[in-house]
């Protein structure tokens, strides 16, 4: 470890020198990934400037030990000696965390695909209430969202929604949201105040682009259709409405939000590609983790991964163990406490798995 991070150094300072260079300044496309690539690498050297100098306080101290005859000067060299040598341990066990193998996929701007499960329209309203917890989070981060296709019901819910979040480490933050959602609370439509047990899917997707999935448009079966929605809404004379069947893997996307083809095509093609590379992503992962089963962030979207119990206020995470009494705050999308807890498991989870390895 302290190998690879003696190199690190190294490229760190050549890479301050190559930010001071004209040549590279007038480059924007060069300066910007190397400013990138030096703001992933700055709290890593942080970290390791730290723990030299708590290696050098303690060989300073050991050093005094050894020649100082003075009591009260051994006394506080004996006290540096201790303090040190926690902070090298301490130090040691963050740079292990902070040089884990970072996810490529972490920066990617992000596609989420909300469905309503069991629970009929009561499943709905709360996958619109999830869809409004995810973009209020977004709006906190300052990052965009766009809706790509949505099929919303009478009551103002949605019995399935996908949107695109766009932002630097929008991967990153929302990754670990797939799987299933449960609700638990008096439904608007019940006259009796009894609770109910509802169900919402969550689908986190990278936003592929093009390089990333290469798709042969003669595994596309496109149609065209008249839009239509809740009550008569959106319904148009024309044929803007767009299916994508991707051949091959029997994908199928929709998209009727806009009134122009064009725009309904585009935004079915960027379901489609996120999902196409989704699919070669487990597909690659079921190889690498077949042996090892992951803690964290497994992405089966058919395990329960979170319940939020309104007549109690409270969510729990079950794959962390979590439970916090501030619902109505997290449902209005403060959600760091929640993501930072998933992160630091997962991470965890990870260094157990390379301790097992080595």
């Amino acid at each position: 470890m302290l190998e690879k991070l003696q190199q690190m150094e190294d490229n760190y300072r050549m890479m301050q020198e190559k930010m001071m260079d004209p040549v590279i300044m007038s480059d924007n496309e060069k300066y910007a990934q190397l400013m990138r690539e030096y703001k992933h690498m700055q709290p890593i050297m942080e970290k390791y400037q730290a723990y030299q100098k708590a290696e050098a306080d303690y060989q300073e101290a050991k050093e005094l030990l050894e020649h100082e005859s003075d009591a009260e000067l051994c006394e506080m060299a004996r006290v540096e000696l201790e303090d040190s040598k926690e902070r090298i341990e301490t130090f040691r066990e963050e740079l292990k965390r902070l040089l884990l193998p970072k996810d490529p996929n972490d920066d990617k701007n992000v596609i989420i695909e909300i469905r309503g499960g069991a629970g009929g329209e009561e499943a709905s309203l709360f996958a619109a209430s999830l869809y409004r917890m995810y973009t209020m989070y977004a709006e906190s981060r300052g990052w965009k969202q766009e809706v790509l296709s949505a099929n919303e019901t009478e009551l103002g819910g949605y019995k399935e929604i996908s949107f695109s979040i766009m932002g630097e480490g929008a991967y990153s933050r929302l990754k670990f949201e797939s799987g299933v959602h449960r609700v638990q609370r008096v439904p608007e439509t019940e006259s009796q105040g009894r609770i109910h047990t509802s169900t919402v899917t969550v689908a986190v997707l990278v936003e592929a682009d093009d390089v990333t999935v290469d798709i042969n448009p003669a595994d596309l079966r496109i149609d065209v259709f008249r839009a239509s929605g809740a009550g008569g809404q959106h319904i148009n004379k024309t044929e803007s409405a767009v299916r994508i069947t991707h051949l091959p893997t029997g994908l199928v996307v929709e998209c009727q939000d806009e009134r122009s083809q064009y725009k309904n095509k585009d935004k079915a093609m960027k379901i489609l590609r996120s999902r196409l590379y989704e699919k070669m992503q487990e597909e690659q992962n079921a190889k690498i983790a077949s042996e090892r089963k992951m803690q964290v962030g497994t992405g089966d979207r058919s395990e329960r991964i979170r319940t939020y119990n309104f007549p109690q206020g409270r969510m729990t995470d079950h794959r962390i163990g979590l439970t916090l009494y501030r619902l109505e705050d997290i449902m209005n999308g403060n959600l760091d406490e929640v993501f930072d807890a998933i992160a630091t498991a997962d991470e965890l989870a990870r260094l157990a798995g390379q301790q097992e390895e080595a």
